[in-house]
């Protein structure tokens, strides 16, 4: 069969070789005029992944999803991606902020096929100087945050070149702003000391002590589960986390199977949660409630209901205030408990694990500054 000729698809539709790429033809409706016309798409893979890429565009038409690119505004790419959402609740929440303030302000009433890399890296110029869509001055972006934006968009106009929208991904060609390195938050061992000290009688010490001894994330602290913590073994099982959207709370499961992990804790942290698991059921008693059920969290309100995260953060930003404290987020624990860890000649690869990092290139990456020395392990 010639490399010219057009192949035939479902719904009238067809394709054919053009150079490198695949020409799709299919029939859609004009939303505009009602009209029935055929559409042309450029698409670059395989012979098989262009008749999978027609098919998809045939369900479209026939949807009255697919509109002509030609017209189609990045609005309308926007939408069809929020529809499309994956990811957790809380990411989602980010990324539909990022594109409501910004994103879609500056970008969305332009036509899709316009929008080039050079337009892209001035969009990053407006939000780092506070320029807003219409003209007026605001607050500045930090590098950082307008970084974020870039990592959303390259996701965004990943999606419209998977649908054969554009041919071309323009925000991976786009600049980036540069983001300054910051040296992260650690405690020195007597800091990390006082500290405990001054929190002991306080809710927030037990907290403080798991963190500091394991390394947990605030939201893994704070689902944290009885049947998860085996005393007599001196270990504990990370299985869920904790976070808070605006629809509420919610456990969920570890991003990759790292995450879900064993870890090791020291005798001191043993006997601290004894005496808190003792006081619990006294307390619980007290209040008529009954024993606990298997599921019980460690770290929780006196009813039995979880804690809530942003509320546990603004605590500790209190207490760092008036118990005068080392200025630094809880998260600081964690950074704290891994430094501990490089600073006694744990391989890599084990401080990935207790971490729960995905890859111990993660680890590197984050505590390069402490790392010149850093064991590795041949399994790396």
């Amino acid at each position: 069969m010639s490399a010219q000729r057009t192949r035939r698809a479902r719904g009238d539709g067809g394709y054919r070789k053009r150079g490198d790429s695949w020409e799709l033809k299919f029939p859609a409706t004009d939303p505009a005029t009602g009209q029935r016309k055929f559409r042309y798409v450029t698409f670059k893979g395989t012979e098989t992944a262009a008749r999978s890429k027609l098919r998809e565009l045939v369900k479209h038409a026939e949807d009255g999803a697919f509109q002509a690119p030609a017209r189609q505004t990045f609005g309308s790419v926007l939408d069809v991606w929020d529809k499309a959402l994956t990811v957790s609740p809380k990411t989602a929440e980010r990324y539909r902020e990022l594109v409501r303030l910004h994103i879609r302000p500056h970008l969305g009433e332009l036509k899709l096929q316009a929008i080039r890399p050079t337009r892209i890296e001035a969009f990053y110029n407006d939000l780092l100087a506070g320029r807003r869509a219409d003209g007026t001055v605001g607050r500045a972006l930090a590098p950082r945050t307008v970084s974020h934006i870039h990592r959303l968009l390259a996701k965004i106009f990943s999606t419209a070149e998977r649908d054969g929208l554009i041919t071309s991904n323009p925000a991976r060609k786009a600049e980036r702003p540069r983001v300054e390195r910051t040296e992260i938050e650690i405690l020195t061992e007597d800091q990390a000391r006082d500290l405990l000290t001054k929190l002991r009688g306080r809710p927030m010490f037990l907290i403080a002590a798991v963190a500091l001894s394991t390394g947990m994330r605030r939201g893994e602290l704070l689902a944290l589960r009885w049947r998860d913590v085996q005393l007599d073994l001196a270990e504990l099982q990370v299985q869920q986390s904790l976070e808070e959207t605006n629809e509420g709370l919610r456990f969920k499961s570890p991003k990759t199977k790292y995450g879900r992990r064993m870890i090791t804790l020291p005798a001191f942290v043993v006997t601290e949660l004894r005496t808190h698991k003792a006081a619990q059921i006294e307390e619980r008693l007290a209040l008529g409630l009954g024993k606990d059920g298997a599921d019980a969290l460690v770290f929780r309100q006196p009813d039995g209901s979880p804690l809530l995260p942003d509320s546990i953060s603004s605590e500790w930003r209190r207490l760092v205030v008036s118990l005068k404290l080392p200025k630094v987020s809880l998260h600081a624990l964690r950074h704290t408990h891994a430094s501990q860890l490089i600073a006694s000649g744990v391989d890599v690869l084990t401080i990935s694990r207790r971490l729960g990092h995905g890859a111990p290139s993660i680890t590197l990456d984050v505590y390069s500054h402490l790392t010149l020395k850093l064991p590795t392990n041949s399994r790396t």
